[in-house]
């Protein structure tokens, strides 16, 4: 199974990247994710861009595309969803692939909930699927706010393990159900 991360954050010690980053380390070994790294390179969303894709938005959309689901991880700015991400998502509204996406939503601030809330609004105006209980907040401290402090937590561990195992059910099918979206 293929995830496909995405941070709403540029910073180079941004922690929901690391979070993500810590994500890839735990998944299951039948879920590989990859932390999409070219979101800082995507021109602002013009429509008369359509005619003629810029390379980074034709690299994003053919990530997502070929992911089986999008794991995202994205600070709050003033009460919104970080401008990097919704740039990102403004990019995929035509992209036909992300209809039925499922989608987890790892929050490394749960006191970002103006975000959070925005960013589920934008994800089911797109029809991707949030898997609810794949998406949680992680309370973290001082000594967890780095890739090897959050893997160094066994709270922080098992949080976004249980997550991942719950993306992984919702979209293989758990119990045998068979799989509920199409797994590549």
């Amino acid at each position: 199974m293929k995830v496909i991360a995405l941070s709403g954050s540029l910073r180079a010690a941004s922690i929901n990247s690391a979070l993500l980053r810590a994500a890839a380390r735990l998944a299951p070994q039948d879920m590989r994710i990859e932390v999409f790294r070219g979101l800082g390179d995507l021109p602002l969303f013009n429509i008369d861009l359509e005619a003629a894709v810029p390379p980074s938005v034709a690299a994003l959309r053919a990530a997502v595309g070929g992911a089986d689901a999008l794991l995202i991880a994205s600070p709050e700015y003033a009460h919104g969803v970080s401008g990097v991400m919704k740039n990102a998502l403004d990019w995929l509204v035509s992209l036909e692939s992300f209809i039925n996406k499922p989608v987890a939503l790892l929050n490394a601030q749960p006191r970002a909930y103006f975000s959070d809330a925005a960013l589920r609004e934008t994800l089911k105006t797109m029809s991707a699927v949030v898997v609810e209980s794949a998406s949680v907040s992680i309370q973290l401290t001082a000594d967890t706010l780095t890739e090897e402090g959050m893997l160094a937590s066994p709270p922080v561990t098992q949080a976004i393990l249980a997550a991942l195992l719950d993306l992984r059910a919702a979209v293989l099918g758990g119990g045998g159900q068979g799989p509920l979206f199409p797994v590549r």
